[in-house]
């Protein structure tokens, strides 16, 4: 859940755009619908135990004998006397009031009710409100009136709220809007008509559009959603490219640290050797995690160092082998060859390797992705996929692209520069934070 508000609050460029695109369609052809009339009950229960009090305890007095209670108030006055000194006096005496000894308890707390019983004694209302024991019924009433009135008071609170009907002029403004949050043509189709379906004719908000469109990005993000595998060859090598500036050197580091954390021995091998701010970088994030970098001559043949950075992970019994290589576009016939010549030299010590070829993505290229990815998977065998920066553009909508149109493995994402801003990718966060919604 840390996380996940981390990823809320950064991906609001996304988010803001998203709601404030969707609160427009909505209001172009939308209504406000009332609240519900529950004000109008709620009169009614603060009266409504006042009118049965009253039938109410008519018939308990019916039950309970007059008679009995007429002479309790005429010798009530006399035995008063022989109470105070002690109650076995009264027995005498008890036998012709043998009715009224059951309420004596009652009597030695409440002593000077006595006297002022003879006078209401007479008029039959006066006995009706002492009558408590059917007075208790009554209490609960008022309580169940409270507890309606609360419910009812909540119903009041209730805002108005905007919908519109779902129908095909809606689902284009959602399509366009889905676009321009570059999540592509064929995903934006896609995922309205999943919106759209046994749904059509029916008024929704903006919060239920919120919600089927977040539950739509998890449906697709879901089979891509995968933490990065570990498997029990040693040393398991991570190959990591991608174009200039995508983030490779500090992601490198963030997994570094975050294996060694877990108990894993990892090596670094700093595989771009023409950019020496990459190389210290590294160096910075290997002091910091007890891991060691592997270095060689700017300039020098990087296929070279991760020939013989494998080498030395081999002998140290290292688990995991992470190589970083030099940025490269992908229109760059000839640095895309010298990463294919890369692979070539590891497979030399090991045919299996890299186990795992991570590409990784800067969120702010939008659908430039896509063909970065296209490329990067004819030369390198591309296993993975880490998106970082989308805490800084408002294009976060193709990593959903990206999982509808190529289905590779979605291993993290980052949102910072932090080593806790790069964790594993989960889709219903995802799809949550994009959205603006909370987590469930």
């Amino acid at each position: 859940m840390a996380f996940f508000s981390k990823l809320k609050d950064r991906l609001f460029k996304s988010s803001s755009k998203l709601d404030e695109g969707l609160e427009a369609i909505v209001e172009e052809g939308g209504a406000v619908e009332p609240a519900e009339p529950a004000p109008q009950r709620e009169p009614e229960h603060p009266q409504h135990p006042e009118p049965q009090p009253a039938p109410e305890p008519a018939p308990i007095p019916e039950r309970e004998p007059e008679p009995e209670r007429e002479p309790e108030p005429q010798p009530v006055p006399e035995p008063e006397p022989e109470r105070e000194p002690t109650t076995p006096p009264e027995e005498p005496g008890a036998p012709p009031f043998a009715p009224p000894e059951q309420p004596q308890p009652d009597d030695p707390t409440p002593a000077p009710e006595p006297p002022g019983r003879p006078a209401p004694s007479e008029p039959t209302p006066g006995p009706q409100p002492v009558e408590i024991p059917g007075g208790a019924p009554d209490e609960m009433p008022p309580q169940e009136g409270r507890g309606l009135f609360g419910r009812l008071f909540g119903r009041r609170e209730a805002q108005p709220v905007m919908r519109r009907t779902l129908d095909d002029d809606m689902l284009e403004s959602l399509e366009e809007l889905l676009i321009a949050a570059d999540m592509g043509v064929d995903t934006a189709l896609r995922v309205t008509s999943n919106m759209a379906e046994g749904r059509l004719g029916r008024k929704l908000s903006v919060d239920e559009i919120k919600r089927l469109l977040a539950a739509e990005i998890s449906r697709v993000l879901e089979p891509v959603a995968r933490p990065l595998p570990i498997y029990a060859k040693r040393p398991q090598v991570v190959l990591v490219v991608g174009v200039n500036g995508s983030g490779k050197t500090t992601t490198i580091g963030k997994l570094a640290s975050q294996f060694k954390a877990a108990g894993k021995e990892v090596v670094i091998a700093a595989g771009d050797t023409f950019r020496a701010a990459a190389v210290e970088q590294l160096q910075v994030w290997g002091q910091r995690a007890g891991v060691p970098v592997l270095t060689a001559p700017e300039g020098s043949d990087p296929a070279s160092l991760a020939f013989d950075a494998m080498a030395r992970a081999q002998d140290e019994g290292a688990d995991l082998l992470l190589i970083d290589t030099a940025g490269r576009l992908q229109n760059r016939q000839d640095l895309m060859e010298e990463l294919a010549k890369i692979v070539r030299v590891i497979r030399k010590k090991d045919p299996e390797a890299p186990h795992n070829t991570l590409l990784v993505l800067d969120a702010t290229t939008g659908q430039n992705a896509l063909a970065q990815v296209e490329v990067f998977r004819q030369i390198a065998d591309v296993s993975g996929l880490v998106m970082t920066k989308l805490d800084g553009t408002a294009k976060g909508g193709v990593l959903v692209a990206l999982a509808d149109r190529f289905g590779l493995p979605i291993h993290a994402i980052g949102v910072g520069e932090q080593i806790d801003d790069l964790a594993p990718f989960d889709p219903e966060e995802f799809a949550a934070a994009l959205t603006g919604l909370e987590a469930r």
